[in-house]
C-alpha cells in the first residue's frame, strides 16, 4: 500500500477534527447530512452524467491503483536489457526466444518477441509507441475523472450554500435562527472543500505520477529492445538506458549488478 494515501488522507480527517475539538465546538455542529447528500451525493450525480458508465464502474479500481504502491522494477529491467544484448551479440538474437516465457511484463515480452520475429525497427517502434500511447489514453481517462469531480464538489458545496441561504432568508423574522442558518449554509461548502483538496484532488495527483513512471519504464524497456536489435555494445546499452534515471535510482540499478 502506498503509505503516503494511507496515512495522508486520514491524517488531514485527523487534523480537521482535533482543529473543531480544539476551538471548543462541537462535532454535531459539523455533521449535517443534508450537506452530504448535496455535496457527495450531487457531485457523484453530475460524475454520472459527464463520465461513460463503463469507466465510472471503474473508479473504485482506479482509486485503488493510488492507494497501491508502484514497483515498476528497474533495478531488474535495466540489468535483463543488458544481459540480452550480451546474449543477442554472443548468440544471435534468435536466442532470445528462449527466455520469452520468462518476461512477466507483456510489453517487454511482446517486444522481444518482434525482435526475434525479424521485425523491421520503424515497425517496433511504431507498434510499441502505439501501446504506450494506448496506455496513457486510459490512464488520461482515469485521471481525468477525479480532476472533473474534484471541480465538482466545491460547485455542489456553493449550490449547498445558496440552498442553505434561501431557508435562511426565509425565516429573517426569527433572529435566533439566523447564525444557525447561516452555519447550516456555510457546511456544504466545507464539506465540497475537504472532498476537492484533501480526496479528489491528490488522488488526481497521485495518479499522474504513476502514469509518469510507468510510461518511463516503458520507454527504458523500448529503447532497450531497439538497442539490442540494432546490436549495440552492452556498454553503450547500459548507459543508454541509465540516463532516463536521476542519480539516486541509478546507483541502486549499479548496486544490483
Amino acid at each position: 500500500m502506498d503509505l503516503g494515501v494511507l496515512i495522508g488522507i486520514p491524517f488531514g480527517l485527523f487534523c480537521i477534527v482535533i482543529s473543531i475539538l480544539i476551538s471548543g465546538f462541537s462535532m454535531d455542529t459539523y455533521m449535517d447530512l443534508i450537506a452530504v447528500f448535496i455535496t457527495i451525493g450531487g457531485s457523484f450525480a453530475a460524475l454520472m452524467v459527464g463520465t461513460p458508465m463503463d469507466r465510472l464502474r471503474r473508479a473504485w479500481t482506479i482509486f485503488n491503483i493510488a492507494l497501491r504502491s508502484q514497483n515498476l522494477r528497474v533495478e531488474e529491467i535495466i540489468p535483463r536489457l543488458v544481459t540480452f544484448s550480451e546474449k543477442s551479440r554472443r548468440e544471435g538474437l534468435l536466442s532470445l526466444e528462449d527466455d520469452l516465457e520468462t518476461i512477466e511484463d507483456d510489453f517487454f515480452r511482446e517486444g522481444i518477441q518482434l525482435v526475434v520475429d525479424g521485425t523491421d525497427p520503424d515497425v517496433i517502434k511504431n507498434v510499441l509507441y502505439n501501446e504506450m500511447n494506448q496506455l496513457q489514453q486510459r490512464h488520461k481517462g482515469g485521471i481525468d475523472m477525479f480532476d472533473f469531480w474534484s471541480k465538482l464538489t466545491p460547485a455542489f458545496g456553493m449550490i449547498g450554500t445558496l440552498f442553505g441561504l434561501v431557508g435562511m432568508l426565509r425565516s429573517l423574522g426569527d433572529p435566533t435562527s439566523i447564525g444557525v442558518g447561516m452555519a447550516a449554509a456555510l457546511i456544504t461548502t466545507f464539506y465540497g472543500a475537504i472532498m476537492c483538496y484533501l480526496i479528489l484532488l491528490p488522488i488526481k495527483k497521485k495518479l499522474e505520477d504513476r502514469d509518469i513512471n510507468e510510461i518511463l519504464v516503458k520507454e527504458i524497456i523500448l529503447e532497450g529492445i531497439l538497442s539490442i536489435q540494432t546490436g549495440d555494445n552492452p556498454r553503450i546499452v547500459e548507459q543508454k538506458l541509465l540516463a532516463f534515471l536521476d542519480p539516486t535510482t541509478r546507483s541502486k540499478v549499479k548496486q544490483t549488478e
